[in-house]
């Protein structure tokens, strides 16, 4: 009997989920400084055995710090953004098979008086955020405030996977938005006066970007958040969470960026990769450098 693939790939899934979800549950309860050691020792073994990711981040890193930092401390951030993967792993289990007060209660927030002033102009309120410290964590930890949230997501490839990681971003209440349907449901939201996540720090392809500096070096970044701040004049207020060495989490909460009066949406889109790359100065390991961030060139760059 011919098995079709599509049924054969379900199958495998099941398969890994039954022998992975023990593994998950065992690290869920694992005590924290256990836990996250474990999981820097994940992320030291991934940089080993990963090698094509591994020359992805390198690559990466010698874009956004050449001429700033030696070649021996790019491979240190490369290999702490590996570290810091993997106890973001091991906070998942946490959070999916705990109670998610768990990890909250390892989470500070910073500036919360700029979503109260951003709200009061009843416009609904655009986060600006990236794939930086435990982003997951971050759309939780609206919870610890008095805002509803809704985040643009892509839906993973694989169904399985993609099941599991939305029960885990739908445990907290956060309302999930596909970028198929994401411009009608986004003004619906922010019609509501809740809280739009958006994460900008990703390639975009040359119909839907527009080039802005990022690390001195034009990438390609999706212009959506800033025409939908520029039509709906709802406020896009930066937000990042940032390990900290004990273990905890800070959210930071910025001041809005103020818009461009004459609508321009290069210029606005630029201040929200300015906003970005501030964040990932400030601890470069916690960054998602695994993504090809300046794949897209200019016409007159190289392919």
């Amino acid at each position: 009997m011919r098995v079709r693939r599509g049924a054969s790939s379900s199958v495998l899934g099941w398969a890994g989920a039954a022998v992975l979800a023990p593994a998950g549950l065992a690290l869920a309860y694992l005590p924290a400084r256990i836990g996250l050691w474990l999981g820097r020792r994940i992320g030291d073994l991934a940089w080993v055995l990963l090698r094509g990711r591994r020359a992805v981040v390198v690559e990466n890193l010698a874009r956004a710090f050449g001429g700033q930092r030696a070649s021996s401390a790019l491979t240190r951030v490369g290999r702490a953004s590996f570290e810091h993967l993997g106890m973001t792993l091991v906070e998942a289990c946490v959070f999916f098979f705990r109670s998610p007060s768990v990890l909250l209660s390892r989470v500070e927030m910073r500036g919360v008086s700029h979503l109260d002033a951003a709200a009061a102009r009843g416009r609904g309120v655009l986060l600006l955020t990236a794939h930086y410290g435990n982003w997951e964590l971050l759309a939780a930890s609206h919870a610890l405030t008095r805002f509803a949230l809704s985040v643009v997501v892509r839906p993973l490839d694989h169904p399985l996977l993609n099941r599991v990681v939305q029960r885990f971003r739908e445990r907290s209440g956060v309302e999930l938005i596909t970028r198929r349907r994401g411009l009608r449901e986004v003004m619906d939201a922010l019609r509501r006066g809740r809280m739009v996540g958006i994460l900008l720090d990703q390639n975009a392809s040359r119909g839907t970007g527009v080039f802005a500096p990022f690390f001195g070096v034009p990438a390609a970044t999706s212009k959506s958040l800033a025409v939908i701040s520029l039509r709906t004049g709802a406020p896009v207020i930066p937000v990042f969470i940032r390990r900290q060495p004990d273990g905890r989490h800070h959210v930071e909460i910025e001041p809005a960026l103020p818009a461009p009066a004459d609508g321009d949406v290069v210029s606005y889109t630029a201040s929200f990769n300015q906003a970005i790359e501030a964040a990932i100065r400030r601890a470069p390991g916690q960054w998602f450098w695994l993504h090809r961030r300046w794949k897209t060139r200019p016409e007159e760059g190289p392919a």
